[in-house]
């Protein structure tokens, strides 16, 4: 992966700091800090460095008590060190589909590869639960580059969070798609669920919303 072959090349401390803030809707110093083992001055000085030449940028995140916090997020910038899965040759290829054989084709050609993602996903995922089913899959979906975990809570149920999208630009040129990996992701699971995307600045995280009555 192109990060992991940056981290070693270069300055480890930042890229840490960037996975850390890619996983989230943004953090303050304290709280990488924290997650990290560093030193709350050392990384403040790293966030520093990052935002004066564009990796960073900061919002106000309200408290209960006092001052707003000072978080930090990563720009669009800092969005191209993350890989996406060939985009640039998918996108050429799915043009000339098109003009070879019809508007309709790249999108038939699109809904065969999720179906074939489908039956693959089938075939590694165990467990007589959806919640056994969604970990493994979601532990899947992380090694395949998409920053994915599953998270609980009593408000917002069972959930699969996904910090990155290797598809993005294939997604925003053919929104077909996204509705493809849904039903996907539902025949692999067995149960229903509901794609949602949470924005904050330049991230985007891509929340499926398991059934798991």
């Amino acid at each position: 992966m192109l990060f992991h072959i940056l981290r070693d090349l270069c300055r480890p401390q930042w890229f840490d700091i960037l996975l850390v803030l890619k996983k989230s809707s943004g953090r303050s110093v304290g709280e990488i800090a924290e997650e990290l083992g560093r030193s709350y001055m050392g990384i403040k000085q790293h966030c520093v460095s990052m935002e004066k030449i564009g990796y960073l940028d900061t919002w106000r995140r309200p408290r209960k008590v006092g001052r707003p916090e000072k978080i930090y997020r990563l720009t669009e910038k800092a969005e191209g060190l993350f890989p996406q899965a060939g985009n640039e040759l998918a996108m050429g290829l799915l043009q000339v589909v098109g003009q070879v054989h019809g508007v309709n084709a790249p999108e038939k050609l699109l809904f065969n590869h999720f179906l074939a993602k489908a039956k693959a996903y089938r075939n590694k995922v165990r467990g007589k639960s959806v919640v056994e089913r969604a970990t493994a899959l979601a532990n899947l979906r992380d090694l395949d580059g998409y920053m994915a975990r599953c998270t609980y809570d009593q408000e917002d149920g069972f959930r699969i969070l996904e910090y990155h999208n290797p598809m993005q630009a294939l997604m925003d040129a053919y929104p077909m798609a996204a509705k493809a990996e849904e039903r996907m992701i539902e025949q692999v699971l067995e149960t229903r669920i509901t794609r949602d995307t949470i924005v904050s600045g330049s991230q985007k995280v891509n929340v499926f919303q398991v059934d798991t009555l």
